[in-house]
């Protein structure tokens, strides 16, 4: 919400004060029913400096209270107490611990494994991989947005080369592990060929 031009400040007060908008035209929209979700990274460097944000047991942000107040601290300079003062709730949300992390990566590599399986292609990934994934995949600045493309370049990209010179075929299965410190997409099996028709290999068979 920060990033917004200062009208729509002066757009929202109406809104959240009256319920309901009126444009230049007078005609008026109605938002009584309406709930209002507005995002910030305010607050995010403090959270840096303290060494929060990042891999936390049980995902909480360290000296909660402390960090909170300072947040709030931050908020209450940038935006004007007549705005903040309309807003019902401010949510704090804890940091990403190892097992949010783990969790976001399962949920990655399904998408994946079930696009290969649409190709009758297995894909094993091992403990240390989704690890690997998980530490990787994050960044203190942009969260977990990065490991959509660690998964493209370390899975999805090997995966696909291996598809397009027909090393893996449907029935095929390919696995990602550790070595040596990064993760390696390997040939379990190869699968089976694709069978040409009876009637173009042996036509004189198909008429038997």
């Amino acid at each position: 919400i920060e990033k917004a031009h200062p009208e729509v400040f002066n757009i929202l007060l109406q809104v959240l004060d009256d319920g309901r908008l009126t444009d230049s035209k007078g005609r008026v929209v109605n938002f009584k029913n309406t709930i209002i979700i507005m995002t910030s990274n305010i607050g995010s460097d403090v959270l840096n400096r303290q060494g929060a944000l990042g891999f936390s047991e049980g995902g909480a942000v360290r000296d909660n209270a402390t960090v909170k107040e300072r947040i709030m601290e931050n908020l209450k300079e940038r935006f004007k107490p007549e705005f903040l003062n309309r807003v019902d709730d401010i949510i704090f949300f804890n940091i990403l611990s190892k097992e949010v992390l783990k969790g976001i990566v399962g949920n990655q590599i399904a998408i994946v494994s079930a696009r290969l399986k649409a190709k009758d292609i297995e894909l094993e990934v091992s403990e240390d991989a989704l690890n690997y994934l998980g530490e990787k995949g994050f960044d203190p600045h942009y969260g977990a947005r990065p490991l959509k493309r660690l998964i493209q370049d370390k899975v999805l990209n090997p995966v696909a080369e291996f598809i397009i010179t027909a090393k893996v075929r449907g029935g095929g299965a390919v696995s990602v592990t550790i070595v040596n410190g990064e993760p390696k997409v390997e040939l379990v099996r190869s699968g089976k060929a694709r069978a040409k028709r009876i009637s173009e290999k042996h036509p004189e068979g198909a008429m038997a």
